[in-house]
């Protein structure tokens, strides 16, 4: 009977049309009245899981439920929650399908296209055998059988000439956006998948270098074009962005004439300008387009006095289509076609400005990871630290990078003017005492400043992957920085507040707390204040606080990101962290150099699984890695170092020879750090480096496994690893932290996989200078030492739920963690202990 009773219960909780009926006194069903319903509503809106004694109140408050039973009104609100939960879940499925449906369409169209691209090019071949066969073997054949036609320039000020130009623009954009226009390849290491923020591609052989991306979004085509014509907005080596002239076309588009310059990311080449068409119209489908094209590859431009230190570059028909799809939302289709005039720079800095891929991360995929960036943020899906609103953060993001372009590039229109410039000098030194960093708020602005310094540099790495070297300079900022610098610079940001040569006495812990702000969606950047602790020496000031404040930004930190640059640039902010705060930018830009031929060929780096032995001089002995290793010992980074110092006028000199020293021996730790980063042991002409303390990557694996085995009695990866190499790759990507320390009387971490790191929130390199005490607290260490006891005597031991630390000062919650002796397979001699930590996560 009880179960009857329960399952009618259940059909009627189930049943969307019986929320509003209930059980009289003789077992019938009456129907709520709408006077009723209106009251429950009334108290579901206010708490939809009202308490017993609350629903017992709700019937003595509202007479017209006196007839109904409490049960009957529990039962009610049950239904009512079940039913907006299958609402918002029907909502939330029609919106997935509305994503898939259009996303699938997205797709069949690039494979109709492709299968148009693969039919061209049979054709082509087909062709080319005729020729060869029938053409015969003398000098007219060296005539090009097809020709390509020069786009003529009209009069600029016609605007019947420029509206010609721009029709035309918009066929060829069209014909590279959806059409075969391109030899278009999948971009290495970006498969497009249910969960990808879209499908990109880069140019195989056409006239400079060529990028193209296609992908879904929630927001509407006119939003979209608002953002994407805003350039400086998301590009980031836009320097500016002027609009000359504007005249409507007769279709309801827009004509514009645009004069852009942007950045030259490192000291070694000059910045590239662009004097550009930009049309702007819709097509009978209700598809919007926003095209563009160069007026002339050379010439003046508009303002010849600001252009002098630019390079004219042209830009190829590029552009956006926008379609608007059903039920909401967009399908955006992007071109970026330009030719960047490799000449200009040094032959070392030429792949940078002849490879697809650099335009693919740089602008393409930028413009569509940001306009994803701010649908997500428009619809609430992302939530920032202390309360800040997304744009807020994006305009520090924006002046932090904008801040260290400036510096970097050094215009003269900006007010920067070289200082000790006689070509000797391996530090190149500016002075700008014009820049205008006052804010709205006075207390904010640099108010009595005599100007600002600027040291920096650039040089090549070998063999430095840029992802691990900026990992390790954002985590372990005292191997590379003076905190009595950072301490001048915070000190000098605050008005009439000058310390320099005679600073206040500090004593810096030497360690740094990272406070996350926000990121964006794939975590490729990330924005972070870091708090530097110090100390006075004086007495009266002993609990004086003399904290330092960073805002930092870190992007890059990828090593699978084909063709990204990696960053780490911060500046002193007052610690309350105002909006308008006045920024001024320091930190390291490393830029990794392909050759143009590596465009059409995957990044060696993305399958390599030798980065977790590169600190311990090891290498594979197995034939199929020798290939990668070979290539990424030939690959080749371009770090450019820029530090920016303030001065009060009386000062420069001293600052100078302090900011030039200061430079310097930043870029000798940083050669320091990348000469151990580099795995420079791995050259298989020379072949690996073995010692009894540093065994190969695949044996130390083995003996991990082979002793849990041994010890424990249970398999600690899935029996489907099979040896050799495939074992290596799962011990590397298993989901619990392992850990590998020696056994000194203070034992320290020689080997950790992926999860490892992640927990310690460390790198190998870094690996090295971390004890195991270390990550445990006081109350930590002494459970630890009964447990070691254990571990050293029985071989192994099974350490309780607790709590440990990573590096940054973060705790890490652990369900269990296990220890065992690492056994060599030869003689069978203790070689380290391995610690596993089972459901770990950030407390």
């Amino acid at each position: 009977m009880a179960m009857a009773v329960a399952h009618h219960q259940h059909r009627e909780s189930s049943s969307g049309s019986s929320i509003n009926k209930h059980l009289n006194d003789s077992g019938k069903y009456v129907r709520y009245t709408s006077e009723q319903v209106e009251a429950l509503e009334r108290v579901y809106a206010e708490c939809p899981k009202p308490s017993s004694l609350r629903r017992q109140q709700l019937i003595r408050d509202c007479p017209i439920l006196s007839n109904i039973e409490p049960k009957q009104i529990k039962v009610w609100f049950q239904n009512r929650r079940c039913r907006e939960k299958q609402r918002k879940e029907s909502s939330r499925l029609q919106t997935v399908n509305r994503k898939l449906s259009a996303m699938n369409k997205l797709l069949m169209e690039e494979n109709d296209r492709l299968q148009k691209q693969v039919s061209q090019l049979v054709c082509e071949n087909g062709y080319m055998r005729q020729q060869l066969h029938t053409v015969p073997a003398t000098d007219a054949s060296c005539d090009s059988v097809v020709t390509t036609p020069q786009h003529s320039l009209r009069d600029a000020n016609n605007p019947a000439g420029l509206l010609s130009i721009a029709e035309e623009t918009l066929a060829e954009f069209l014909s590279k956006a959806t059409g075969t226009a391109v030899d278009w390849v999948q971009m290495p290491g970006m498969k497009p998948g249910p969960d990808s923020v879209g499908i990109f591609a880069i140019s195989q052989s056409c006239s400079g270098v060529a990028a193209r991306a296609c992908g879904l979004v929630s927001l509407e085509p006119t939003k979209i074009t608002e953002i994407l014509k805003d350039r400086p907005s998301w590009f980031r080596d836009c320097r500016s962005l002027e609009v000359f002239t504007m005249f409507p076309a007769g279709n309801g588009g827009t004509i514009e004439l645009i004069y852009t310059q942007t950045y030259a990311p490192t000291t070694l080449a000059p910045a590239r300008d662009f004097w550009t068409l930009r049309y702007t119209t819709t097509l009978d489908n209700g598809s919007f387009v926003v095209c563009e094209r160069s007026l002339s590859g050379s010439g003046a431009g508009p303002n010849g006095a600001s252009a002098a230190q630019f390079v004219r570059a042209e830009m190829l028909p590029s552009g956006y289509l926008i379609r608007p799809c059903e039920g909401g939302g967009s399908i955006i289709h992007i071109v970026d076609h330009l030719n960047l005039e490799a000449w200009s720079v040094p032959e070392v800095l030429r792949p940078l400005y002849e490879s697809s891929k650099v335009v693919a991360q740089k602008r393409t995929i930028a413009a569509l990871r940001y306009i994803r960036q701010i649908a997500q943020e428009t619809s609430g899906e992302v939530v920032y630290s202390f309360g800040r609103q997304p744009a807020v953060l994006r305009t520090f993001s924006q002046r932090l990078i904008r801040g260290f372009n400036d510096a970097v590039n050094g215009f003269n229109d900006d007010g920067w003017s070289l200082i000790n410039c006689d070509g000797a000098e391996d530090i190149i030194m500016a002075v700008n005492s014009t820049k205008n960093l006052t804010t709205t708020n006075p207390a904010n602005s640099f108010a009595f400043l005599g100007g600002i310094l600027c040291a920096k540099a650039s040089m090549l790495l070998q063999n430095v992957p840029p992802a691990v070297l900026v990992r390790f300079l954002r985590e372990h900022r005292s191997e590379w920085a003076d905190f009595n610098v950072d301490a001048y610079s915070a000190a000098s940001l605050k008005s009439g507040s000058y310390a320099y040569p005679g600073m206040r006495p500090t004593r810096f812990t030497g360690g740094q707390i990272i406070m996350p702000l926000g990121h964006t969606i794939e975590h490729e950047e990330l924005l972070e204040v870091v708090r530097l602790e110090g100390h006075s020496f004086s007495q009266e000031e002993a609990f004086a606080s003399r904290d330092i404040h960073l805002l930092q930004i870190c992007s890059g930190v990828d090593e699978n990101a084909v063709g990204a640059c990696s960053e780490l640039v911060f500046a002193p902010i007052d610690e309350m962290f105002p909006d308008d705060a006045p920024l001024l930018p320091s930190g390291f830009r490393i830029i990794p150099l392909e050759s143009k031929t590596s465009d059409s060929k995957d990044a060696m780096a993305t399958h390599r699984t030798l980065d977790l032995t590169s600190s311990l001089e090891v290498g594979s002995t197995t034939n199929h890695n020798a290939g990668d290793l070979n290539s990424f010992h030939n690959t080749r980074s371009v770090l450019t170092i820029a530090f920016q110092f303030p001065f009060e006028s009386s000062l420069q000199d001293n600052v100078a020879s302090m900011a030039r020293q200061y430079v310097r021996n930043v870029i000798s730790s940083v050669q320091r750090v990348a000469m151990a980063i580099s795995p420079s042991g791995l050259s298989p002409s020379v072949g690996p480096k073995l010692s009894p303390s540093s065994p190969e990557a695949l044996t130390l694996a083995n003996w991990i496994c082979q002793s849990y085995s041994y010890h424990i009695g249970a398999e600690l990866l899935q029996p489907d690893s099979l040896g050799g190499d495939s074992m290596l790759k799962h011990l590397w990507h298993h989901q619990d932290a392992i850990l590998c320390c020696s056994l000194k009387s203070l034992p320290v971490f020689i080997f950790a996989n992926q999860a490892g790191l992640d927990m310690l929130e460390t790198t190998l390199v870094a690996l090295q200078d971390i004890s195991l005490d270390k990550i445990f607290d006081e109350c930590g260490r002494k459970t630890l030492c009964a447990d070691f006891a254990k571990l050293m005597q029985q071989g192994f031991a099974y350490l309780p739920a607790g709590i440990c630390m990573s590096t940054m000062g973060r705790h890490i919650s652990y369900e269990q963690a296990i220890g065992w002796k690492v056994l060599s397979g030869e003689d069978n001699s203790v070689h380290c202990l391995a610690f596993t930590f089972v459901n770990w996560s950030f407390v």
